[in-house]
């Protein structure tokens, strides 16, 4: 096992020992010297075959026939026929590739060295003195206080008791935007603090922190193979033996062990092996990079597949609250603003809350009589003046008439879907305002991606009211709408839609919607990094954004693509190997120098997804199909 592990450590420096002994090989040739020859490729052979021959051994211990396995027989029979040239070359080159493959694999994986470095060891957790103490990260527990300075990494996920500040969240969002934190807003381990002071009750500890979560998903995702990578490993415990048998077959019809020996070596799948998890990692790298979390390569492949997309609304198309999306004033609008703002904040509607807000807060001026008639509005007096802020049939109530142009306002303003508040003062409309759950700006455009990417249908199911869903779904090019829908109706009309033959991705808030997200062939959550969005969903988008649910699409299509693409070299060499080996212009250490070749040609044709999406953000405003 000692040694084992000693060989592991020393790979590398024992491929430099046989090329440099390769090369005082052909030194020696060059001389003259028989002897100065064959002593350095034989001894290059066989430090470099010793590591090989482990592995395969290994391999055979549980039960598998093994790329290695092939290199150890071609090596045996080499040595046999005296062609050390050949076995050196062939060992040399064989490590040297799997020294290659390791360091290309490596960056692939430089998203998750990255996170991890982020993660901090200690936490500065307040003294009932209050001092601090630097305390273990292990050893800190919930209802800690910890305190983090300008520059810090905040250990814990949890709320900021006092102090204010700004925060990079790219860690968790994949946005490196500076977000404010005040009291009672929630933090997340492994965000760095870069402006303030800030004192963080911990209600998330150790491995329980979203942060912990995030770099956990993306390590287990990189190890979870694709439908592309599980048929590969089924495809090389028949491919592997069967080159075994072809190549017995060859000696025992040809008598010409050379011959044979080199079928073993070219007949290694090594590119077909690997070209499918280099694939993996890095499509799944480049998106952990930008807050895009997917859950391995079957969850991958679900992706790219997808050609149907289901939405909820409120809090995924929409903002998530009501807000004042239009007005118009007949009277004085700051004074308007003022009066609606007054009389508003004697109720505790959410409608009012949203006028209250608009008017930028509530004002100091007085308000008696108020009354709050349900289901109409609130009535009062401010100032002498008679004020309604409510429906239609609330002012008429109170004698007050609109003008044509007023009813033609009101009418296009409820055509949109929104909520409409009538302001009368002394029985004279002086405001009309619209409001409504504001639809997210950069959505329209998103869905437009989406379809130019290869999406055949957009679905939106609510539970709003279908009046106000259907002039959302007009306003953003939705296909289909249902509406007045409860969580386990979401359900039914997404089976449905599995049924129809469509693979499906429902695109929620992880939490109401979590029924649905596990329904969907492809369940998406668009928040926070909340348990129920991580558990329950094949992707989360941490930052809630549509570019990163298209830049998601796109990249599960160009995995995909890329993944067939390795594939598709890889056997591409091993019949051009072998139809080269029959046909007498391929050798063994020129195939052995091909098939290695090929092996970097489908690590670096992989690596070309860590960059996706780079070279130009998405711009949703000019919707480009080309990558």
């Amino acid at each position: 096992m000692k040694f084992q592990r000693w060989l592991q450590a020393h790979t590398t420096a024992i491929t430099i020992a046989s090329a440099l002994l390769i090369a005082v090989g052909y030194l020696g040739k060059w001389l003259g010297s028989t002897w100065g020859y064959a002593v350095p490729l034989m001894v290059a052979s066989i430090i470099a075959a010793v590591p090989i021959a482990i592995h395969a051994y290994q391999a055979l211990r549980v039960k598998v026939i093994s790329i290695e396995l092939l290199v150890t027989i071609a090596v045996i029979g080499a040595f046999a026929i005296g062609e050390y040239n050949e076995s050196a070359i062939v060992t040399f080159l064989f490590l040297f590739g799997n020294f290659l493959e390791q360091k290309t694999l490596a960056k692939t994986r430089a998203s998750i060295k990255s996170l991890t470095a982020l993660a901090p060891t200690t936490a500065a957790v307040l003294q009932p003195d209050g001092s601090t103490a630097d305390v273990d990260i292990d050893d800190v527990e919930v209802g800690d206080v910890v305190v983090v300075r300008p520059g810090d990494a905040i250990p814990v996920d949890g709320v900021v008791a006092t102090g204010t500040g700004y925060a990079d969240e790219a860690a968790i969002t994949g946005e490196s935007r500076a977000v404010s934190k005040e009291a009672d807003t929630p933090v997340y381990s492994g965000t760095i603090l870069s402006d303030g002071y800030l004192q963080i009750r911990a209600t998330k500890v150790g491995d329980d922190t979203t942060f912990a979560k995030i770099v956990e998903l993306v390590e287990d995702a990189q190890d979870t193979k694709s439908h592309a990578e599980k048929f590969i490993d089924r495809f090389a415990q028949y491919y592997t033996p069967a080159v075994l048998v072809i190549a017995a077959v060859v000696l025992l019809a040809s008598r010409d062990l050379r011959l044979a020996i080199t079928v073993l070596v070219l007949g290694c799948p090594g590119a077909l092996v690997i070209g499918a998890p280099v694939s993996n990692v890095a499509g799944i790298g480049n998106g952990a990079k930008r807050g895009i979390l997917v859950k391995g390569g079957t969850a991958m492949d679900g992706m790219a597949k997808v050609d149907t997309f289901v939405f909820d609304k409120t809090g995924t198309l929409t903002q998530g609250n009501t807000t004042v999306t239009d007005a118009a004033y007949y009277a004085d609008a700051a004074g308007a603003r003022q009066l609606v703002a007054a009389l508003e904040a004697t109720s505790n509607h959410p409608l009012g809350s949203a006028l209250v807000a608009f008017a930028g807060g509530s004002t100091n001026l007085p308000v008696t009589d108020s009354q709050v008639i349900k289901g109409q509005g609130v009535t009062g007096t401010i100032a002498g003046q008679h004020v309604c802020a409510g429906n239609l049939k609330l002012v008429q109530a109170h004698g007050v008439a609109l003008t044509v142009a007023q009813r033609a306002k009101l009418a296009a303003m409820q055509a949109t879907g929104a909520s409409t508040v009538i302001l009368a003062v002394d029985g004279t409309v002086t405001a009309l305002f619209a409001i409504a759950d504001a639809i997210r700006p950069e959505v329209p455009a998103a869905l437009q991606a989406l379809k130019a990417s290869g999406a055949k249908e957009l679905v939106m199911l609510t539970g709003d009211n279908a009046v106000t869903a259907n002039a959302v779904a007009r306003q953003l090019g939705i296909d289909t709408v249902h509406a007045e829908l409860l969580p386990a109706d979401k359900v039914t009309y997404v089976r449905q839609l599995q049924q129809a033959g469509r693979t499906v991705a429902f695109v929620g808030d992880g939490i109401n919607d979590s029924p649905s997200l596990a329904t969907a062939d492809i369940g998406i959550a668009m928040g926070s990094g909340t348990d129920v969005a991580i558990d329950t969903s094949d992707v989360v988008l941490m930052r809630s954004s549509f570019d990163a649910l298209v830049h998601a699409y796109r990249l599960a299509k160009k995995t995909v693509l890329n993944t067939r693409e390795n594939v598709a070299i890889a056997i591409a060499v091993v019949l051009f190997l072998l139809v080269g080996l029959f046909a007498g212009f391929i050798y063994m250490a020129s195939g052995m120098f091909v098939h290695e070749a090929s092996i970097l040609v489908v690590i670096f044709n992989a690596m070309r997804l860590i960059g996706f999406g780079k070279s130009a953000k998405l711009d949703l405003r000019q919707v480009q199909t080309t990558d």
